[in-house]
Parts: C-alpha cells; sequence; structure tokens
C-alpha cells in the first residue's frame, strides 16, 4: 500500500535533442529551394533550440508574462513593458541567429531561405517573443523610402547584438523595430484610419510630423522604433516613430493596457495613444496603403513559417508520447488506429514546410520574373492554407497525448501552449477572407495561369488527380465572377503547390499518400482517415524527431 504512487507507462520528455538534424522534411526542403546552402548554422541553432535549457526559457516567459508599468514610483510617465529575464534570453538568441533584419544585408545566395527555415525552428521552441523579430524583418525593405533613416538605422537593424534597453539609437549596438496599423474602428481596413500627421518641420531625416491619435494592436511596445499609418494632407502615409528621440527624452507614446490574450503571452500586444508624437515620412504622403502591403507579404510569410513550426513540434510529440506510451498490451505507436492519425499529420507536417519554404525562395529570387509573381500568389495561398489548417492540427495532436496534453504543466504542456498559439498566424496580418481576397488581386497581376502551370509542370504525369485538378486550375481561375469562391481557389491552389512539390521532393510513400487523400479525395473529414493502402510506418519513421 506503501507504492501507490509509483509512476510508470509516463514518456520521457522531448528535450536536448536537435530540432534540425532531425527534421528530415525541412532538410530536403531546403536541398530542393536552395541546393548550395551551407546548413551548418542551422545544424548549430537546431542543437541549441532543443535543449532542455532553452525550453526551460521558453516556460518561464509563458508563465511570467510581460508587466506594463505607465508610470514610476514618483508619478512620473515612463510606458515601459518589463520582460522575464528568459524573454530576453530568447530574443538574444533569435537576434544573434539573424532572424530579424540580416537577410537584407546578405550577400550569399538564399539568404531569405536561411532565415526562413532558422525561424521555423525557433517557433517549435517559442513563437510570441518572433513579433519583434518578424516585424524587424518586414520594416527593413520599406523603411528604404526614407534613405536617410535607413542609411542610420539599416545597419544595426541587421546586427546580431540584442540590447534591450530604451535608449537613443546612436548608443545602441542593435535596434528592432515594430508596426502600428490597426486601430479600433477598421481592422484590416486601414483606409478607415483616423489617426493624424501634422507637418512640423523638417531636419536630417526629412519631413517630420506630430502624430495624434491611437492604434488597437501595438504589439512589442519596447522595440526601439516602429513604422505607423496616419493621414497626412495627401492621405494614409507611412511614418517612422522613435522610441527615444535624439536628445534621449521618450517619444510621447502613451501605452493604455496590455492585451489579455488567448496565447502568445510571452509577447506584449498593447493599445497605445500618440499625443503629438514625433515621427517622419517615409515614402510619399499618400502612399501608405503601398507601404503596408510591402511589409504585409514579409509578415505572412513568417505566418506560414510559424505554423509549419508549430505543426511540426506538435507532430514531434505526438510521436514522442505514442512511442513511449504502452496502452492495450502495445505501444500506442504500434495501434493501427493510431499509425493513421500521426501518418495523416505527417503528411500535413511536410505539406506545410514544402510550401511555406518555397514561398521564401521566391523573396531570394526578385529580379525573377516567374518568381516575384509565385510571391504575389503563393504569398496569401500559403498563409491562408497552412494557418486555417494550424488549429486543426494542433488540436488532433494533442488529443495523441490524452489528458497530459491538455494539462499547462511540464514537458508535454507545450503542447497545450501550441494549441492557444494556433490560431493567432490565421488572424495576425490579415485573416482568411483577406488572404482570399489578396489572391483574386494577384491574380491580375501579369500572367497568373501560366506562372501556376509553369510551377506545377515539373511533377505533370506523376499523379492523375493531380493532373486533372492542375487541367482545370484555368478555367476556374479565368471564370471566377464572385468573391464567394476565392476561399476555395486559394484550398485548391496549396494542394496542388504542395502536392506538385512533394511529388519532387519527397519519398513516394509521402507523396502516393497526400495525393491520394488530399488531391483525389481517399479520405475523410478528419486526421487519421488516409486509406488502408497508405504505408503508415514509412510516413512516420520519416517523421520522428529522434
Amino acid at each position: 500500500m506503501d507504492a501507490t504512487h509509483e509512476v510508470f507507462n509516463q514518456p520521457e520528455p522531448l528535450a536536448d535533442y536537435n530540432l534540425f538534424d532531425t527534421n528530415q522534411p525541412l532538410r530536403d526542403a531546403l536541398k530542393f529551394n536552395a541546393p548550395q546552402l551551407e546548413l551548418s548554422a542551422l545544424s548549430h541553432l537546431g542543437g541549441v533550440l532543443g535543449s532542455a535549457e532553452m525550453q526551460a526559457h521558453a516556460q518561464l516567459a509563458n508563465t511570467n508574462p510581460p508587466v506594463l508599468h505607465t508610470h514610476d514610483r514618483f508619478g512620473r510617465r515612463v510606458d515601459e513593458v518589463a520582460f522575464h529575464p528568459s524573454y530576453h534570453v530568447l530574443m538574444k538568441t533569435a537576434v544573434g541567429a539573424g532572424l530579424h533584419g540580416t537577410p537584407w544585408t546578405d550577400g550569399s545566395a538564399s539568404p531569405h531561405v536561411q532565415r526562413a527555415a532558422g525561424f521555423m525552428l525557433f517557433t517549435e521552441l517559442e513563437p510570441s517573443i518572433l513579433c519583434p523579430i518578424s516585424m524587424s524583418y518586414a520594416v527593413t525593405p520599406a523603411l528604404r523610402g526614407n534613405a536617410a533613416i535607413y542609411g542610420d538605422w539599416g545597419p544595426k537593424l541587421a546586427s546580431l547584438w540584442y540590447d534591450p534597453v530604451l535608449k537613443p539609437w546612436r548608443d545602441k549596438p542593435g535596434l528592432t523595430m515594430g508596426m502600428g496599423m490597426t486601430e479600433k474602428q477598421g481592422g484590416s481596413d486601414v483606409r478607415a484610419n483616423t489617426t493624424r500627421a501634422v507637418r512640423a518641420g523638417s531636419d536630417a531625416w526629412g519631413e517630420r510630423y506630430e502624430i495624434t491619435g491611437h492604434k488597437w494592436f501595438f504589439s512589442a511596445p519596447m522595440c526601439d522604433a516602429f513604422l505607423i499609418l496616419a493621414q497626412a494632407p495627401a492621405g494614409l502615409s507611412c511614418f517612422f516613430l522613435p522610441r527615444v528621440l535624439e536628445d534621449g527624452s521618450r517619444n510621447a507614446i502613451r501605452i493604455q493596457r496590455l492585451k489579455d490574450k488567448l496565447g502568445n503571452k510571452a509577447n506584449a500586444s498593447s493599445e497605445v495613444e500618440f499625443h503629438g508624437t514625433s515621427a517622419w515620412l517615409v515614402g510619399e504622403e499618400g502612399r501608405g496603403v503601398a507601404q503596408i502591403l510591402e511589409m504585409g507579404t514579409m509578415t505572412r510569410l513568417d505566418c506560414a513559417l510559424g505554423t509549419s513550426g508549430l505543426m511540426r513540434q506538435s507532430l514531434g510529440l505526438a510521436l514522442n508520447h505514442a512511442s513511449q506510451r504502452q496502452a492495450f498490451g502495445k505501444p500506442l505507436l504500434a495501434q493501427p488506429l493510431m499509425k493513421n492519425v500521426l501518418a495523416d499529420l505527417a503528411l500535413e507536417s511536410e505539406a506545410a514546410t514544402a510550401l511555406a519554404i518555397r514561398l521564401a525562395r521566391a523573396f531570394d529570387r526578385p529580379q525573377d520574373a516567374h518568381e516575384r509573381l509565385m510571391a504575389r500568389l503563393l504569398t496569401p495561398v500559403a498563409k491562408f492554407w497552412i494557418c486555417k489548417r494550424g488549429s486543426h492540427f494542433a488540436q488532433e495532436a494533442m488529443e495523441c497525448l490524452g489528458g497530459n496534453g491538455y494539462v499547462e504543466e511540464g514537458g508535454e504542456g507545450v503542447m497545450a501552449r501550441i494549441y492557444r498559439e494556433m490560431p493567432l498566424n490565421s488572424i495576425w496580418e490579415g485573416a482568411g477572407n483577406i488572404m482570399a481576397l489578396d489572391l483574386l488581386r494577384g491574380l491580375r497581376k501579369g500572367d497568373a495561369i501560366a506562372a501556376l502551370a509553369q510551377e506545377l509542370k515539373p511533377a505533370r504525369g506523376s499523379d492523375a488527380a493531380l493532373d486533372r485538378l492542375a487541367d482545370a486550375l484555368p478555367a476556374r481561375i479565368e471564370a471566377m465572377a464572385t468573391e464567394a469562391e476565392a476561399r476555395r481557389l486559394a484550398q485548391d491552389v496549396a494542394l496542388a503547390v504542395q502536392a506538385a512539390l512533394l511529388l519532387q521532393t519527397a519519398p513516394p510513400a509521402v507523396a502516393a499518400a497526400f495525393c491520394a487523400s488530399r488531391i483525389a479525395g481517399d479520405w475523410g473529414h478528419a486526421f487519421g482517415t488516409l486509406g488502408a493502402g497508405t504505408d503508415f510506418d514509412s510516413i512516420i519513421a520519416r517523421a520522428q524527431p529522434r
């Protein structure tokens, strides 16, 4: 009776392993999209991010969320957000790996693909601190609209040094930036913004304005500067708004509160007001929408990458559990129904990885007309489809762990954190309807039908179901008469490109099962409904995290 609390049949945590070396689908996607890429840095990063030490920092940063301090103890306005020390360890690691603005100054052949792979790996560890990392990546090219500011800030946005202290940019070895677009009355309709900009002079950074208004979502408010939208005399315009001014004084950014979110706990998302806040024009007055579209393209790439990374991590947790947990006399992994579920999740994860890395390749080749058009088409497609699949994926992976997956504590508590995180990437930077509408706009740019045909051509003849889908897409695109069908078109373009990629990069067992289920319809309406002829063992073996 004294031995009632003997613990047995509980799996060992998935820790102290290399996230990159064990991720064969990612390695194959890199080989296909960037065959010349040197992988040693990614291997090193994968080892760091898979360590128990870093996993502990991720847990601490989420269980000790940021705290807003509007005033100091003497009543002076400070508008500062305090983070747990583990947050800064994670930020230092992400910046040190070059996951922010570094690709824009990297002269190698595939800096955006390499950065994309590192971003996916980091998401497996901790996604929420990547918000300022992603925004720093997105704003860097847009900042070129003001050459003087870019000359001062560009090199430090690409620096591998992280300095969290609020002080003038000249005194910092590295900088981060955020964005402030959304207002409470408009959401995605940024043209409805009411924040106003009044010209206040000019200096070495060009035209200076005073900003009055608010932002409803202003994430990572401790960044060194932000690009925001405000109404100027010529219309909606883009402005550079630093946190600290040249004389060392704080700019008039008043943080009203931090959002209490479903997930994304380590990241501070705030509401702010501007009271005569100093800002400088970026680009031309009235061209703010064009600027935000350029930035949105980059953050949407990161949404697809981030969800792909979360899929991979939740799949790894499910496989780790099922490989060790015994049920009805044998490991869960040996149970036929569990094999079907895990193999199905593995297909979804690999397809997401393949599409996200393919999209990143397009940003490494802006001089190529086909790649430019594919970036325009695949960005909303990948963001829409991968992120839409994320929440369903996480729920099914959590179910593989049973009650342990639903608990927030310990190693397997990561699964609950992932589940809460999954909806964000689908919402952030434009929810599903916005992405479907963006695809329709992209289809009007250049010869989209020819571009899709060229993209699918290498896989034609490999699978009859894919051939039928590819044959039908041109007529569907030309006949697209109503927005009501745009989401279905985005789904089918995503599936066609994913199938074509897997037929070129994945083993036959993976590609055949994906095409049979997602394209030919030999599939149910939930994960774990693959056909009986699927090579479950081969698919699962390829996906194992160890």
